[in-house]
């Protein structure tokens, strides 16, 4: 260990721009052997280490980097796994440079560890070797419902079938995953990472009901008779508009109806009102990963231009900064300090984006700065498809009434750590919490998993 001094970080490998750009495939390579153990050996195995408090899952970073340093897989996967649900899925999409590697105490000087690139290396490796994740099989007779298959509802339900609770989850899409599968492109990550882990559930004793929406195809009123406990993982899934004139335009798309549709039509499905930006000039609002996701994959549709509309300055921009690097070198131009004001329409399309430019303000006590509008700077950008990245909310689904769960002012369920006005409902993630990360999703699943846990057994 101690080896920072040696050897400089290396982040993964990339696929050539130029090939990465004919499809939707991972762009980046998984470290080899050699590389991980060289990368981990440069942690400094601090006493305080604030990888480990940077990270929101609290995952056992130093020790499952020393393993790797040593060789010892079977000890750094079994730690990698005992806090995290998935940490091959978490290792590449979450924004370690803002999360663990911005905490990292060589993150001064010599440069963060890699952590996530050694995160996925340990999980694939381990899989190559037949390694799997260990779930003892259904040894309880108590039953959770979990509603909703996004990251949160996949952790609650990885917890509550470590400790042999019968978990059946209902999803209303055609897959699982949530967000991990519609919402976040093939090229951050590929379907079948998280169509595998699904598939180890399934085979732990989890039952998967597809298709299935509650509240039409079961009832709550069945799932309250047949289940000691539900789980809201619904997630926020409703774009936010701009509220500016014009904005309902036939060419103005919210992005997860550009992003799911994408990937529908990647997986073979027939998709309705498929947003098509083949041969388009395409403008995307928005700065943080939805929008670089929005940019990203306008470029691998065959966009004529594609450009970032953002309010704030690339400072100030809260996505994960590595996807704003690989967004430019696929093409994609930056607008900063850019306010739309308007959409001018004709024939029923936006045509043009009238913006406003703006400035920062000085920093307050928090450190953050606010826009200032500049007056009387307004300028076009003209748009062939305009797509909107500005944040979720919840959908507030009917049958939270039925079940007698309240929410707040925005349309999120109040809890009490977890639990909600129903005594036998407890809810986590975004559908509590506002829209996040998938990680911290992740946490409030297996948060709430043991708050559950505490009530049955």
């Amino acid at each position: 260990m101690l080896n920072f001094t040696k050897f400089e970080r290396i982040s993964p490998e990339k696929r050539d721009v130029l090939q990465r750009l004919k499809d939707f495939g991972e762009i980046y390579e998984v470290f080899s052997n050699g590389r991980a153990k060289e990368q981990s050996d440069r942690c400094m195995q601090c006493g305080d280490p604030y990888c480990h408090t940077g990270c929101p899952l609290g995952n056992y970073i130093p020790a499952w980097l020393k393993q790797t340093a040593n060789k010892n897989l079977d000890l750094a996967f079994a730690l990698s796994n005992e806090t995290s649900p998935f940490p091959e899925i978490l290792g590449r999409i979450c924004p370690q440079d803002v999360l663990c590697e911005g905490a990292c105490s060589l993150n001064t000087g010599h440069g963060a560890i890699s952590i996530g690139a050694i995160e996925t290396h340990i999980s694939e490796k381990a899989f190559e070797k037949g390694m799997e994740p260990k779930y003892p099989g259904i040894t309880s007779n108590k039953k959770v419902a979990i509603i909703g298959s996004g990251p949160s509802g996949l952790s609650a339900a990885t917890f509550l079938l470590r400790r042999g609770i019968q978990v059946e989850l209902f999803e209303r899409s055609d897959r699982a995953g949530g967000l991990l599968t519609y919402g976040i492109p093939g090229f951050k990550l590929d379907k079948t990472v998280v169509q595998r882990r699904v598939e180890w559930l399934v085979k732990a004793g989890m039952k998967l009901h597809l298709n299935c929406e509650i509240g039409k195809d079961k009832s709550v009123k069945e799932l309250e008779e047949e289940f000691d406990a539900i789980y809201l993982g619904i997630g926020s899934t409703l774009g936010n508009y701009t509220g500016i004139e014009g904005e309902k335009s036939s060419n103005v798309h919210l992005a997860m109806e550009f992003l799911t549709g994408v990937q529908k039509r990647n997986f073979g499905n027939e998709t309705e009102d498929f947003i098509d930006v083949s041969g388009q000039n395409v403008v995307v609002i928005g700065g943080g990963d939805t929008a670089m996701d929005c940019v990203r994959t306008s470029v691998r549709e065959g966009a004529r231009t594609v450009k970032c509309l953002y309010r704030r300055d690339e400072a100030n921009m809260p996505g994960s900064k590595k996807e704003v690097v690989n967004a430019k070198e696929e093409g994609v131009e930056y607008v900063f300090n850019a306010s739309p004001k308007s959409f001018v329409v004709e024939d029923g399309k936006a045509v043009k984006i009238e913006v406003l430019t703006t400035s920062m303000s000085e920093p307050d006590e928090s450190g953050r700065q606010k826009v200032v509008i500049n007056e009387g700077s307004e300028y076009f950008e003209e748009a062939d498809v305009i797509i909107l990245a500005l944040g979720f909310k919840p959908e507030v689904p009917a049958f939270l009434k039925e079940l007698n769960v309240k929410t707040n002012s925005w349309g999120g369920v109040e809890t009490n750590n977890y639990a909600t006005s129903n005594k036998k409902v407890y809810a986590g993630g975004d559908c509590q919490r506002g829209a996040h990360l998938a990680v911290t999703a992740s946490l409030d699943g297996r948060e709430a998993a043991k708050i559950i846990l505490s009530k049955l057994i």
